[in-house]
């Protein structure tokens, strides 16, 4: 997937610097309040006031070294080779009995499946993603349109086009969340994704970004109470992106973790592998893949969800 972009780009930048991810507006987010991550520890054993509905929007298939570093040792000696690796796009829903539906990340648009050409993504990006291999479930805007209850947010793992796609069929003026630095980050790609990227965003105010302080113990690299009562937890994991935010949910039914694309799939988490070529920052995502894993080697009874596989 990146790496067809990244083709791309480069064929038609030539020797320029690439361009921002997207020239939409941001701001601090007034939502949430600046903890320190181990926090969210005092109540991680109590079920939470959160009903969590996690929906697979589409069936696709993607790069699998891209998702899985093929370098690892592991993978080398679990013979792994590049190749299509059949992945799902989902969006999460949380519904809080006081703040209402909030979404992480936002699935696909109706468009994509209806009228291709005409979604956010249309064009130039919907080839180079080989949307062609999408099958796509439950788009969001007829899921929303199913929903009891208004849109009250959307809260982003990232600004990649695979976790904005459904973003056109959130109603104009739903506030968006995300973690600092998404919008500016420069490359060559981004070429080709900045113009995707705006038009899924249009309509929307300028993003909030989560207001991250660096954590006194290096639990995670930063943490937000999201609602300020313990129920949900905005965790800073760069990496992937500047701003790659994991989500902590406390369930009815118990701890949950929304890893976004910190880990993609889960043979590279049971396998102890981290993602591949689709992370911005190798290193970094390495680190933030660890602090994950530390922390549900110590807290088993937290359920993972994976970025892009069930």
């Amino acid at each position: 997937m990146k790496s067809a972009l990244l083709a791309l780009s480069l064929a038609v930048a030539g020797v320029t610097t690439g361009c921002a991810t997207s020239s939409h507006a941001v701001q601090k987010s007034a939502l949430g309040v600046t903890r320190p991550a181990d926090a969210l520890l005092a109540e991680l054993d109590v079920p939470g006031p959160v009903e969590l509905e996690t929906v697979t929007s589409c069936d696709w298939a993607v790069d699998r070294g891209g998702l899985i570093n093929l370098d690892h040792p592991t993978a080398k000696a679990a013979h792994l080779e590049d190749g299509d690796e059949p992945v799902q796009v989902f969006f999460h829903a949380l519904r809080h009995p006081a703040k209402g539906l909030f979404i992480v990340d936002t699935g696909v648009e109706t468009a994509l499946r209806d009228a291709p050409d005409r979604s956010a993504l249309g064009g130039i990006i919907t080839s180079a993603m080989h949307m062609e291999k999408m099958k796509v479930l439950a788009p969001l805007g007829e899921w929303l349109a199913k929903q009891p209850q208004p849109l009250s947010g959307v809260f982003l793992t990232h600004l990649h086009p695979d976790h904005i796609s459904g973003m056109a069929d959130a109603p104009a003026g739903t506030p968006v969340y995300t973690g600092p630095g998404e919008t500016g980050s420069r490359a060559f790609v981004n070429l080709v994704v900045q113009g995707a990227t705006d038009r899924a965003l249009a309509g929307k105010p300028p993003l909030s970004e989560w207001n991250y302080t660096a954590d006194p113990k290096g639990l995670f690299d930063g943490a937000v109470d999201v609602f300020g009562d313990g129920s949900v937890w905005a965790l800073w994991v760069p990496g992937h992106t500047p701003g790659s935010t994991a989500y902590l949910v406390r369930s009815t039914k118990g701890p949950v973790l929304l890893l976004g694309d910190a880990s993609h799939t889960r043979w590279g988490w049971e396998h102890d592998v981290e993602p591949g070529s689709f992370t911005q920052d190798g290193p970094r995502g390495v680190e933030s893949f660890k602090k994950l894993r530390a922390f549900v080697a110590a807290h088993p009874e937290v359920e993972v969800r994976f970025g892009h596989q069930h």
